[in-house]
């Protein structure tokens, strides 16, 4: 199987010197990597900036990500090639449009203005004690996957903070629906430290539990060599 995974994070430049990132680390998207490989299948991994990575590979190709226009031109000239994408990495929600100071906003008659505007700077000065940053939402990759290839193998991830087991499991059915995965890894933050891990692997049909990232690894790898092996008995009757 070739396999496409994302991973780390992405980074929205406000400048040339400054952006808005997140704290992920991509240490799973590399476990990833590492299982899919000792089973002998091509890895395609898409790498956020400051993502840990897995040693070089002769099955394994590395592509550095930026932000999120650079995943999506990544993701829509590799997943028509794929057959599995695990989608593992933290996107950027929004994106700077413009940077100003309070002063300026507060003496204007219309916010709307702002959101036409762009900072034609490499560096924005800091001489204001206080900048106000527009931003706007980014495209919602995950829905896009389908699209571009109605028969791969999607896992998308649900990230939710200190919430009952019956709410992530429905969060997570939630997004199999509306991105049409097959597949949604749903963790909680407080269930996630240095060692541990606790993850729910929800399909249509099955709710799968894993303590630690390795364990989260080797079921998503179990059931993407399952589900390629079902697919391919499907076609080929």
């Amino acid at each position: 199987m070739r396999i496409l995974i994302t991973s780390g994070g992405t980074t929205e430049p406000i400048d040339r010197v400054r952006g808005i990132t997140n704290f992920a680390t991509g240490r799973l998207g590399k476990i990833l990597t590492e299982r899919f490989l000792k089973t002998n299948h091509e890895v395609i991994l898409l790498a956020g900036a400051g993502a840990v990575l897995p040693d070089p590979h002769p099955k394994l190709t590395l592509l550095p990500i930026s932000d999120v226009a650079s995943l999506i031109a990544a993701i829509n000239e590799w997943v028509p090639q794929a057959d599995v994408l695990i989608h593992s990495m933290a996107v950027s929600d929004y994106t700077p449009v413009y940077l100003t100071d309070l002063k300026t906003v507060a003496k204007s008659p219309d916010i709307q203005e702002f959101l036409s505007q762009s900072n034609a700077e490499e560096k924005i000065a800091s001489e204001a004690d206080y900048q106000v940053l527009f931003l706007k939402k980014t495209p919602k990759v995950i829905a896009s996957i389908k699209k571009l290839k109605p028969d791969i193998i999607l896992f998308g991830f649900k990230l939710l903070v200190n919430v009952p087991k019956a709410q992530l499991i429905d969060s997570a059915r939630q997004s199999l629906t509306s991105n049409q995965a097959d597949y949604i890894l749903a963790n909680d933050l407080t269930d996630i430290t240095a060692t541990k891990h606790h993850g729910l692997l929800v399909s249509q049909e099955t709710i799968l539990e894993a303590d630690t990232k390795l364990e989260i690894a080797d079921l998503i790898v179990a059931k993407s060599e399952e589900s390629y092996d079902q697919y391919h008995t499907r076609r080929n009757r």
